[in-house]
């Protein structure tokens, strides 16, 4: 499976993937806040979910971060 991952992405695919991460992040968040988490998930699901949502958009914004220094 591995080696259907492409070793390096273009800037737009990986803009992409960013934008992708940061909308997934709102909308957690904005779950958090209105409480609606609660109709979908358990409070241990939602934890759960919410790290793994932060830890992509955080390493998405790390592979996005060189693209735009060198701009």
């Amino acid at each position: 499976m591995s080696d259907k991952i492409p070793r390096q992405m273009s800037p737009d695919v990986t803009g992409k993937w960013h934008d992708l991460a940061e909308r997934r992040r709102a909308h957690f968040i904005e779950l958090y806040e209105t409480g609606r988490w609660k109709h979908y998930y358990s409070e241990h699901e939602f934890v759960s979910l919410m790290r793994q949502t932060v830890q992509l958009a955080d390493d998405w914004s790390r592979l996005v971060e060189p693209r735009m220094a060198a701009e």
